[in-house]
């Protein structure tokens, strides 16, 4: 008996200096849709936690918020307990490229005697998913010699981009590579497409008419027989917010005005065999509007009813395809085109270059047509 009892100090010695104080382990498990999780805690302390209350004891000692953000309020959540490991699953899928922090704050952990816990705080980060970088897949007009009176240019990219002040990245430079001075129009309503891919870019009209006080006073933005750079600049932001893979140049020479409507008499159309699903072709005398060659023109059947089918611009914007979606059966057929239909330097079908500014490049208003009758034998 003596023996035990001089054992016994010893035995409480640890409780006398003080416990070991012991660091909780934060994880996540999962990615965007994953859950942070707390462990390292005591059986005592798993008790605790299985009480009714559980959920609003968890959110106390464990938070989790954007890294930076401490004036924002933590993140929402389901908080909950399980054998001693603590969860938080966030609302919201956590977004890629944002750190966040996650914090224990030990003075709010219902400890047994003795226990001690250390404050303990961990950063998160989803790596953005490596991506191809964005370039500029085409710019129409495609030829390398363009009309000085040319209207408009297409920029199409690979991925949507990011709107807003675009002006600032595309730049015209002339042969020994000075800028232009304020070649393009610039609008606050920027004309994309819905899906963020094709930006129209127009030349400012008071540069193109004669007798306007713009082209008087600096000149045409464009002269016959000089050479020019059209750049487009890579720090321009895609979607993503990341840059261009690089700048894009097109070089092109300027020749005449193109002061000519387009006329469907002058049209070539290489009509397709009966029984075969091949393309209808048509050839235009010189270069046409390369989005609206996409839409403002159709096929129809002998009863008027539209041939359904796909259509692809080719020949430096020469030449249109249309391809059905089953074969042609024999008889009577007319290509029909809105007489909006332009030229590169805005001269349609229906009257010679206009310009309305204003005019929104996507919609489509109620036009006149003509037709142009061919035969599948």
């Amino acid at each position: 008996m003596r023996k035990i009892a001089y054992l016994m100090p010893l035995l409480l010695l640890p409780a006398l200096a003080g416990a070991e104080t012991l660091k909780p382990r934060i994880r996540l498990n999962g990615e965007t849709a994953g859950t942070f999780e707390v462990s390292g805690f005591s059986a005592a302390v798993g008790m605790r936690l299985g009480a009714k209350d559980a959920a609003k004891q968890v959110a106390d000692i464990f938070t989790v918020r954007v890294d930076g953000k401490a004036d924002l309020p933590p993140l929402l959540g389901e908080y909950s307990a399980k054998d001693g490991t603590l969860s938080f699953k966030p609302r919201f899928p956590l977004q890629r490229g944002v750190r966040y922090r996650a914090a224990v704050h030990p003075d709010k952990i219902p400890a047994a005697e003795g226990e001690k816990y250390a404050a303990v705080e961990e950063t998160f980060l989803l790596p953005k998913p490596k991506t191809v970088p964005t370039v500029v897949e085409h710019v129409y007009p495609s030829r390398d010699e363009l009309p000085e009176n040319l209207l408009r240019f297409y920029f199409h990219f690979s991925a949507p981009m990011s709107r807003g002040d675009v002006y600032q990245y595309i730049r015209l430079l002339d042969a020994a590579g000075k800028p232009v001075e304020a070649p393009f129009l610039t609008l606050e309503q920027e004309l994309w497409d819905r899906a963020g891919q094709r930006f129209t870019l127009l030349i400012d009209p008071g540069r193109i008419k004669r007798g306007l006080k713009p082209r008087e006073d600096v000149g045409p933005a464009l002269e016959q027989g000089k050479k020019y750079t059209l750049e487009i600049g890579r720090d321009w932001l895609d979607a993503n917010g990341e840059p261009l893979k690089e700048t894009y140049r097109k070089k092109f020479r300027v020749a005449a005005p193109d002061e000519t409507q387009p006329d469907p008499k002058t049209w070539k159309l290489q009509a397709p065999p009966a029984g075969k699903a091949e393309a209808l072709v048509v050839t235009f005398p010189k270069p046409l509007d390369h989005a609206m060659l996409g839409r403002v023109l159709s096929v129809t059947d002998d009863r008027g009813q539209e041939v359904e089918g796909t259509v692809a611009v080719t020949d430096e914007e020469t030449r249109w395809r249309f391809t059905p979606k089953g074969a042609w059966q024999a008889g009577n057929y007319n290509l029909v085109v809105d007489t909006t239909l332009e030229d590169s330097a805005g001269n349609s079908i229906a009257r010679p270059f206009e310009v309305d500014v204003f005019r929104p490049v996507e919609g489509r208003v109620k036009t006149e047509t003509t037709k142009v009758a061919f035969k599948v034998k």
